[in-house]
């Protein structure tokens, strides 16, 4: 399927494989490296929550922006601002120049190789170059790529073990902002293959049905908003201190925990395409919610685990199942609007999540630094399971082959 697509989907979805290294050797080792620097619980819960607050605020903006200027700026700001604040942190630990970074570089979120606060961006530009019938399996590719290369980044997460000898102490997790600052020049280079665009044409339907239109577009996407909140609280409790919780529930270090979470995302691109093929068989809804199901009795049953290993089997299958269907729900979301308003859609698909899920670490920091290590596992089981009840009753109307409702 890749090579059928047009040359500026294959660059699009190549960069964000590329970019989506970086991340995962963070998404491991950015949490562990502030623990190495003495930072609280709290303290790095805090910085999480203020970096994915000003992404997602970031974002509300871009998104409806881009869809009357065009993309491309957007995502050459997105890989120079990656490579400042990777130069920052890989020349000072202090920590008001480290938390500029992190919030700069949207440090160790885990964002599957989305351009961080461009990400609807880098969505929306996608849907121009992918038919609609099939977004939902193109999509799916996409964030197979993206897991596949966190998976790599987090195989690499590794390295400061090795380092140790060389670099005591915090300075060996320092050279992985290297490998951040090489995957944004290489975005670089693969946007400068991608022709400037024009902004999609604005629709001006002054016909009442136009107007109706729109209204009816506008009803779908508060629906999304609203359950979407409750899928970002539950991520938000697990998800960015995920690396924290094995290190002081078990004691392990980078070197056994990078590569269970590289396992976790390789095994979750496997199920992304997976998703992409039920799609088209049960439609994107059943598909969805038939993995997420699954992903969240594995939720709440991971917090038991007895040992390690146990506790990395169950982290590995849930991911599959509940990150898996990334890849079909974006492709459901743009669906819901016409192609002028996507970069909206993605705006508000991504803010509706983002902020909810900011909360999530300093609670769960908060949590964890007065011994609750499963209650976090509970609150965020409750949440996902509200959504998806709300989820299947506001979407089982799609045609149970369309996944983009167009």
């Amino acid at each position: 399927m890749f090579r059928a697509l047009s040359e500026e989907a294959r660059y699009l979805m190549a960069m964000r494989a590329v970019r989506s290294v970086g991340q995962g050797a963070l998404v491991v080792d950015f949490a562990l490296y502030l623990h190495a620097l003495h930072w609280s619980a709290p303290a790095i819960g805090t910085l999480f929550m203020g970096a994915l607050l000003l992404s997602a605020m970031m974002a509300l903006a871009v998104g409806p922006l881009s869809d009357r200027r065009g993309r491309k700026g957007f995502l050459l700001a997105y890989e120079w601002a990656q490579i400042l604040a990777a130069g920052l942190a890989l020349g000072s630990s202090n920590p008001w120049i480290l938390g500029t970074a992190a919030v700069l570089g949207s440090f160790g979120h885990g964002l599957n190789g989305g351009a961080g606060p461009f990400a609807p961006v880098e969505l929306a530009w996608l849907s121009e170059f992918v038919d609609a019938h099939e977004r939902a399996r193109v999509y799916s590719l996409n964030t197979a790529g993206g897991f596949t290369g966190m998976g790599i980044g987090a195989v690499l997460a590794s390295l400061p073990h090795f380092l140790a000898p060389l670099l005591p102490g915090a300075l060996s997790y320092r050279p992985l902002f290297a490998l951040v600052l090489l995957t944004a020049v290489t975005g670089l280079v693969f946007l400068r293959h991608i022709p400037d665009e024009c902004p999609v044409p604005q629709v001006q339907d002054d016909r009442p049905e136009g107007h109706a239109l729109t209204r009816s577009e506008n009803r779908r996407l508060l629906k999304l908003l609203g359950i979407n909140a409750l899928n970002g609280i539950g991520i938000g409790l697990m998800g960015p201190l995920m690396a924290y919780w094995f290190a002081i529930r078990f004691g392990h270090g980078p070197l056994s925990i990078g590569p269970v979470m590289g396992l976790a995302l390789f095994t979750t691109a496997g199920a992304s395409l997976f998703v992409g093929r039920l799609t088209h068989r049960f439609g994107a809804v059943r598909a969805i919610l038939g993995m997420r199901y699954l992903g969240l009795i594995v939720l709440l049953i991971l917090p038991f685990a007895p040992t390690f290993w146990a506790a990395a089997v169950l982290y590995v299958l849930r991911s599959a199942l509940n990150r898996g269907t990334a890849g079909a729900r974006q492709a459901l979301n743009l669906g819901l609007v016409r192609g002028h308003r996507r970069g909206l859609a993605a705006s508000l698909n991504n803010v509706s999540v983002q902020v909810p899920r900011a909360f999530g670490p300093l609670v769960a920091g908060l949590l964890y630094h007065v011994g609750f290590l499963a209650l976090p596992f509970f609150i965020a089981g409750g949440f996902q399971a509200l959504y998806l009840v709300l989820y299947r009753r506001l979407f089982r109307h799609l045609a149970p082959t369309g996944a983009s409702g167009e």
